[in-house]
């Protein structure tokens, strides 16, 4: 914890969002398991320093484009747990009025725009977003996060090169996971610093420790203050793992065990615990109460996605095209 630009309340309120994150993914987990939640379904479970790192870097004004593996974006973001469940339940109180499910959730009062199925999907839409804000002069920052496979694709590129080219307000956040479904990083990218690859463009962009949630809210806050001061787009390599399989369709064969429990030894939650743990700042029965909330929070968010409706039949075509006002 040494050098963080964090103070005790935020340290503390980075590890509850990150174990608010965990636990709604491991009940998500049981949920799947007994049919309660249908779907695809992928677990951000060994990931959430990520989340809880960059978003508390931005303001509520400031713009965020998921990926299909969202949930934990959402949570930081404030988007509550009943509106997540009840999309995930199909309800007409989710936060997509139970019309996209796991990989479609969206906020537009707090500028949470997906949720995106599509591998890279999100990135032109937050190009588009900053040139909207940049055109009407606002100093508003969007946070583009998207995994290492998005950058195999073609509007990775073109979207860095237009950003950089008109100096776009765009955080670039790639959650580098280290496997693009089932294919290693070495066997996708011939250049594995994607850090490297994305300064090409002419941004500044460095890597940063995705299972270290201090470094990644300190490295997300530089990145910001330059944006938000008018240099340009910056791209941070958030070098992080998932726990889990890709998706809970995923056997995960291509993962040696060996390679999971090393990384699981560097998990983000006991790690940060123990840093507030040996400096006082928590009690050594602090994770457990955090977890105790947690499961609370979750327990309440199924009850009332069980208790609420289903959309009626007739507005499942409803919002196909914007209507007029």
């Amino acid at each position: 914890m040494t050098g963080s630009t964090l103070d005790k309340d935020e340290r503390i309120e980075l590890l509850r969002q990150m174990v608010r994150i965990r636990r709604f993914e491991e009940r998500c987990v049981q949920l799947y398991s007994a049919g309660s939640i249908r779907g695809f379904l992928h677990l951000y479970i060994g990931e959430e320093a990520v989340a809880a790192g960059v978003l508390a870097a931005i303001g509520p004004d400031d713009a965020v484009v998921s990926t299909y593996r969202e949930h934990g974006h959402a949570l930081a973001r404030g988007l509550s747990m009943d509106a997540l469940l009840s999309e995930m339940y199909g309800r007409a109180t989710g936060c997509s009025r139970g019309h996209g499910g796991s990989m479609h959730l969206f906020d537009v009062e707090r500028r949470f725009y997906g949720g995106n199925a599509i591998v890279g999907g999100g990135l032109p839409i937050a190009v588009g977003l900053a040139l909207a804000d940049a055109m009407r002069q606002r100093q508003i920052v969007t946070v583009c996060l998207f995994g290492d496979g998005a950058m195999a694709e073609g509007e990775f590129h073109e979207c860095l090169n237009l950003a950089a080219l008109w100096r776009l307000p765009v955080l670039f956040a790639c959650e580098n996971n280290q496997y693009a479904m089932g294919t290693a990083l070495a066997r996708e990218h011939a250049a594995t610093d994607l850090a490297l690859r994305a300064s090409s463009y002419g941004m500044p962009a460095w890597p940063v420790d995705g299972m270290d949630a201090l470094a990644v809210v300190d490295g997300a806050r530089r990145a910001v203050e330059s944006i938000r001061g008018g240099g340009g787009p910056c791209f941070l390599e958030l070098r992080t793992y998932r726990f889990r399989a890709h998706s809970m369709y995923d056997a995960d064969r291509y993962r040696d065990k060996a390679e999971i429990a090393g990384w699981q030894e560097h998990d983000p939650i006991p790690r940060l615990f123990a840093g507030l743990r040996a400096s006082g700042e928590l009690p050594e029965d602090g994770l457990d109460v955090l977890r105790a909330d947690a499961d609370a929070e979750v327990d309440a968010a199924i009850a009332a996605a069980e208790n609420a409706p289903f959309e009626p039949v007739g507005e499942l075509t409803r919002y196909v095209y914007t209507e007029q006002s």
